[in-house]
Parts: structure tokens; C-alpha cells; sequence
């Protein structure tokens, strides 16, 4: 008889459909079953390098209802666990209002250790968000509709002792990739870690989760340049590393982001739920994907209700290369625009999910930029290879470090939030950098000889939007001391005049917009959430705390957000 190895996870759900994705220890026909409903589904397991998956759409569910499930495996019930923790509430799907109404709230953050790594030197981490989050909702909090991941969902190049145990195990850790992770079974060790525990795990079950991936979930500071990248390819283990990294995302990540439609209709999903054993189908896969990253979309686009949710791509669709540099290829961008762009009347708030900023501390984005024109050669060889050097060792690789898709990025959002059909916010979702806080850009001023929409040069088309960068970094990790006072130095007055004399020096230019800080730096474990209810909008802002009643969340921050309202203080 089948077990149930990891999961449930409910990924998917919308007015009267969801998908719930579970990982098995064996071959098995998988059931969702509804309490008090006809809703219900099953799906026959499939199997990647051993493991066994299934992705169950259920059907038949009711807009606007919460709903208990159960999950069984060949008819006999696996979840909830039979020795499960007598304060886990059942797992539930809750279903929006039809047609858009009421209210949605969507929680979000990234970079999250489930366990600190061995051999640690970093300070504390605190209590995890997420295991605040599910016990503040034991207690009577209020859980978020949607929980957005993005990235560092695991940490492959930073294992806990736990897992390297399981490492040595199988290979010498004195040989490369030595305590990082190798391979896809490996992978799978990082995983286990990160969604069992019981609290997280319940979490997951009943709060519908999009994840992306960013640089840890691979390696750190993954697709920095092409003179990186051709260093890392000419090592005898990373082969092994990328194709276990994107199979492993493929299987426990991707799949779930997408809906059943979509799932129905992708040959790639069809192929391995077929095949007696799906691995070398996902390895070609994940071969061409890291190669020629213009075969795979790893983007994808989630509707809720009148909250359009834009996943981007930020690691594997780069171009590298110093002549065309870009944060998204040819066909991302173009993907990214016609979403934004078409039936705009469809949404009134949009949501812009990267897992690196948008817009950065001023310092540092003009030291990104300073350091992507020495790296083009603006002032010559030796202080090309120089920028390399300080590029990969300073982490020098967000949007600022792309100049010319910082610009694409920055129109695309000004011609969104222009016009009678703009939505009342324009939000840039993101994490990363390990530390929280708000920033607004002016976008009223234009490039150099740009028309607006009525054909005036030099005029400025109207801003409708509300335009955020929200950035809401770690859920649980350390802040060393250096990285509170180097992101403080960054929005600090001297800050953006040491950046402009970097910007200067490299020949780099303004950046088309100026911005500024209008809540935090925050430091700590955190989860931002961003409430709509029609075409108002409220943020919040909580941090896991430890308490003399348990870990909680502890609010810091709330404050509506409107296309005319005031900035958003702490």
C-alpha cells in the first residue's frame, strides 16, 4: 500500500476548480475527497528517478465556500496524518466569490532556510514567517487567499547538517560539489526538509501557493554573466546540478503554478505522466531549457478575480551575453508586455512578480549600473576583467545590472499605469536583498524626446496608478550586521551621492526615473500582505516574533493604498 511522502500541497484554485499536488512512496491512484460535497478528484501517480507524483484536479467545488478535505492513496485515507497533531485544523480549499467580489488578500516573501545551515557564522535567524503565520491563524489570525513564494523556496549551495548527513551517505564531501546539494535526489532531501514540518506542511495544504525560483533554489548569484557562466559549465559537476535543479523545480514547484487548462494542454506533462519513468524526458528538458532558455517559459500569469498576478522569470531567462544584455529574452518581455497590456479592463490591480527588485537603495542600483558599463568596456579591458571581479563578488546582477531591460521594464509600467483603463495599483512584488521596505517612483518624468500619448514632445501622459516596488525579504534567514548598515547606507543621502559619482565614473547615465523610500528598511523574518477589495488596496506588513504565548506575527505596518493617497510610512 502507497504512503504519502510530502504534501498535500493545494496549488491551484479558483471559482469551483483546484489542484492538489502530492508526493508518494509509491505507484498509486490519488484522491481528494470534500467533506459535505460531491467535489472531489483523482489521478493516477507517475514516477520521476524513483519518486512517485500526483497532481489531482478536484472539480465540482462551490464559489465562495471553504470546504475540508481528505487525501487518499488506492482508497485508504493518508491525510490528514492518522498520528497528526491534535491543533492542526483540517485542510480546507476556500473558493473566491464569483465574478471578482470581496475581498483577496495575498501574503508574499522569499528567501527562507527550513534549518540553518551547517557551519553557520551568520547571527540569529529568529522564528520562521511561515510557522508564525500557520500558528498567529491557530490563535485566531486571519490566513491569506493566495501565498506567493519568490524564490529561494531551498538553499542547494547552503545545507543543514541534517541534510549533509544524508550527503556523506551517498559520496565524498571532500570531492565536488562537496556539501552542496548534486543531483536530483539530493534535491528531493532539500525539499522534505522544507515542507514537512508539521506546521508548514498544514500551511501549505490549505492555502493556495505560486512559487518562482531565484539564484539559491540552483546556486548563488545562478545566470550572474556569461564570463560566469562559462566558468561554472566548464566544472566536471555542475551538469548534474542544473539538470537535478530544474527537474526538481519542474516537479515540485512549476506544474503547480499552472491551471488545469493549461496542464491539459502542455505535451511536456502529458509525455511524462505516460512514460514508465518520466527522468530522461524532464532531463532533455531541462538540458534545452538551460541552454537555449528561449525553449522553456518558466513565467506564468494567475488571475484573481479583478488582481492580475504577472510571474516573471528573473534567473533562467537572461541574456548574458555584454553586447545584448537583458533580464528577459526577446520572447519573456514580449510575453511580459502582452500580458500587462491586453484587456487591461479585465483587472484593476496588477501585480508584477520578480524575485530581484525593480528599484533598488539609489546607491547600490547606480553601483550596478556603474559596474555593467565597465563590464561592456565603457572605460577599457582591465577595468572590464576588474567589474567581473567586483560584479561576482559584491552580487551585482539585478535589474540595475541590466540597464536596458531597468528602461523596458520601467515604460512597460508607465504605459500600464497611463490611460482611462489603468489599474488603481501597480505593484512590483519581489525579495532577495534581506531586508523589507517600500518604494514609489516618479514617472512623470519622461526620456529625452518622448512623445506622450497625445503626440506632444515632452509632456508627461497622467500616472492613474498607484506604482509600488514591495519588497518583503527573508521569511527566515540571518541579517548579518554589514547588510543592515550597507542597505541603511544605500537610501541614505551620502549613499546616493557616492552612487552618482560611481555612475559618473563608468560613463553609466541617469536612470530614467528617481524614487524614493517611503516605508522601512525592515529587518527581520517577515510576510508582506496586499489587500484588494474592488479598486481599494491595503498593505500590511508583519514580523515573526517570539512570544511568551509561542511565535506569532506581529504587525508593523498597515496602510491603504490608493492611485491618489499619501506614502506608505512605518
Amino acid at each position: 500500500m502507497a504512503a504519502l511522502r510530502l504534501g498535500p500541497l493545494l496549488r491551484y484554485v479558483d471559482e469551483d476548480t483546484a489542484t492538489v499536488w502530492v508526493e508518494t512512496d509509491g505507484p498509486c491512484e490519488a484522491e481528494v475527497r470534500c467533506e459535505g460535497s460531491a467535489a472531489g478528484g483523482t489521478a493516477r501517480s507517475w514516477r520521476v528517478s524513483g519518486h512517485h507524483y500526483a497532481l489531482i484536479t478536484v472539480v465540482g467545488l462551490e464559489p465562495g465556500t471553504e470546504t475540508p478535505y481528505r487525501v487518499l492513496l488506492d482508497g485508504t485515507e493518508v491525510w490528514p496524518l492518522p498520528d497528526s497533531d491534535s491543533d492542526l485544523p483540517p485542510s480546507v480549499i476556500r473558493t473566491p466569490q464569483p465574478d471578482g467580489r470581496g475581498e483577496l488578500r495575498l501574503a508574499f516573501g522569499s528567501c527562507r532556510w527550513a534549518a540553518r545551515p551547517a557551519d553557520s557564522h551568520h547571527d540569529a535567524m529568529g522564528p520562521d514567517a511561515l510557522d508564525a503565520l500557520a500558528r498567529s491563524a491557530f490563535a485566531g489570525g486571519t490566513l491569506p487567499d493566495v501565498l506567493l513564494l519568490l524564490g529561494d523556496q531551498v538553499y542547494a549551495d547552503e545545507t543543514s547538517e541534517k541534510v549533509r548527513a544524508e550527503l556523506a551517505e551517498r559520496r565524498d564531501l571532500s570531492e565536488p560539489p562537496w556539501d552542496q546539494v548534486a543531483d536530483y535526489e539530493e534535491y528531493t532531501s532539500l525539499y522534505y526538509e522544507s515542507w514537512l514540518a508539521p506546521h508548514v506542511r498544514w500551511l501549505l495544504s490549505t492555502v493556495p501557493s505560486c512559487m518562482i525560483f531565484d539564484d539559491h533554489d540552483v546556486i548563488d548569484d545562478w545566470n550572474t554573466s556569461a564570463a560566469w557562466q562559462r566558468d561554472i559549465r566548464a566544472t566536471n559537476w555542475w551538469r548534474e546540478r542544473i539538470l537535478g535543479g530544474l527537474t526538481s523545480y519542474w516537479v515540485y514547484q512549476h506544474l503547480g503554478n499552472l491551471s488545469p487548462g493549461e496542464l491539459a494542454e502542455d505535451p511536456l506533462f502529458t509525455a511524462v505522466r505516460s512514460a514508465e519513468d518520466g527522468t530522461e524526458l524532464l532531463r532533455e528538458f531541462a538540458e534545452r531549457a538551460d541552454t537555449e532558455p528561449e525553449t522553456a517559459r518558466w513565467s506564468f500569469r494567475r488571475d484573481f478575480g479583478r488582481v492580475r498576478l504577472l510571474m516573471a522569470d528573473t534567473r533562467a531567462a537572461r541574456v548574458l551575453s555584454e553586447e545584448h544584455r537583458a533580464m528577459l529574452d526577446d520572447d519573456e518581455l514580449k510575453w511580459l508586455r502582452e500580458q500587462a497590456l491586453t484587456a487591461r479592463e479585465e483587472y484593476d490591480h496588477l501585480l508584477i512578480g520578480s524575485s530581484l527588485p525593480w528599484l533598488l537603495p539609489p546607491a547600490i542600483h547606480d553601483a550596478e549600473t556603474w559596474n555593467a558599463a565597465l563590464c561592456a568596456g565603457s572605460r577599457g579591458p582591465r577595468w572590464a576583467r576588474l567589474g567581473e571581479k567586483v560584479r561576482r563578488a559584491a552580487d551585482l546582477e539585478h535589474w540595475a545590472a541590466f540597464p536596458s531591460s531597468f528602461d523596458s521594464l520601467t515604460e512597460l509600467i508607465r504605459e500600464v499605469g497611463t490611460g482611462a483603463e489603468a489599474p488603481a495599483t501597480l505593484c512590483v512584488l519581489s525579495g532577495d536583498v534581506h531586508h523589507a521596505y517600500v518604494a514609489e517612483p516618479d514617472l512623470t518624468r519622461l526620456p529625452a524626446n518622448t512623445p506622450d500619448v497625445a503626440g506632444t514632445p515632452g509632456t508627461p501622459p497622467e500616472l492613474r496608478s498607484r506604482v509600488l516596488q514591495l519588497t518583503c525579504s527573508p521569511m527566515h534567514n540571518s541579517i548579518p550586521a554589514f547588510i543592515r548598515v550597507g542597505f541603511r547606507f544605500g537610501w541614505s543621502g551620502a549613499g546616493r551621492l557616492l552612487g552618482r559619482a560611481l555612475a559618473r565614473h563608468g560613463r553609466a547615465g541617469r536612470p530614467p526615473i528617481n524614487w524614493r523610500l517611503t516605508g522601512g528598511p525592515w529587518f527581520g523574518n517577515h510576510l508582506m500582505t496586499l489587500t484588494t477589495h474592488g479598486r481599494s488596496a491595503r498593505l500590511g506588513m508583519t514580523r515573526a516574533k517570539a512570544t511568551a504565548r509561542g511565535v506569532r506575527l506581529a504587525r508593523i505596518l498597515e496602510r491603504a493604498l490608493s492611485p491618489s493617497g499619501g506614502p506608505v510610512r512605518d
